[in-house]
């Protein structure tokens, strides 16, 4: 006897979902995690903070950009909320709506052991669908920062920066990031700074 069809979640069920959780839809499961610890709201806020006034507010960079914190997407039946995402000022996001279905041209999710087979997983895979050019992965834990770009539906990895380097890192090369204040527990496993980019 052939087993039942697995329901389908819906908005409703993310709407049902506790406050103090992130809710988010792939592939018609709904994925529930707690808000995250101290070193991956550091490295979050710090990164925003690093990027926004060079790229979005044009202080000592190019400008151009709308960087916007945790942002509702939504590409057909999947939601998700990166912790970080870009888009470019020429093809702005739908600033007055309460979520987003202009695919950004930047995420970034920083990783934590509970989230990181969802985010370099299922969730990857929804923003290669919905054409997002590049997706950072933050490890906090770790001090490091892998950069994706896709490339025929597919993602390339351009490179790893871990520990107190300084980086250029695509799409925001045109600026030089200090990661080392990023990492509120610095990783013992790093005895230098990486990078292979």
């Amino acid at each position: 006897m052939a087993e039942p069809a697995r329901r389908q979640a819906t908005y409703d069920d993310l709407l049902a979902a506790p406050p103090h959780c992130i809710a988010q839809l792939v592939d018609g499961e709904l994925h529930v995690q707690p808000r995250p610890a101290g070193p991956h709201g550091v490295a979050a806020s710090g990164l925003g903070m690093d990027l926004g006034a060079p790229f979005q507010r044009g202080r000592g960079g190019p400008g151009g950009w709308i960087i916007i914190d945790e942002p509702e997407l939504h590409f057909g039946r999947d939601v998700v909320v990166p912790d970080l995402a870009g888009w470019r000022a020429d093809r702005p996001p739908e600033l007055e709506a309460i979520f987003f279905t202009v695919p950004p041209a930047w995420v970034c999710e920083v990783l934590s052991p509970r989230s990181t087979v969802f985010d370099r997983g299922p969730k990857a895979e929804v923003y290669a669908r919905a054409g997002v050019e590049f997706l950072w992965f933050v490890e906090p834990l770790a001090n490091l920062i892998e950069a994706y770009q896709l490339r025929d539906g597919v993602w390339s990895r351009l490179g790893a920066w871990a520990g107190d380097v300084s980086a250029r890192i695509p799409p925001f090369d045109a600026v030089e990031l200090e990661l080392g204040p990023l990492w509120v527990i610095k990783n013992p496993d790093i005895d230098r700074p990486i990078q292979d980019a």
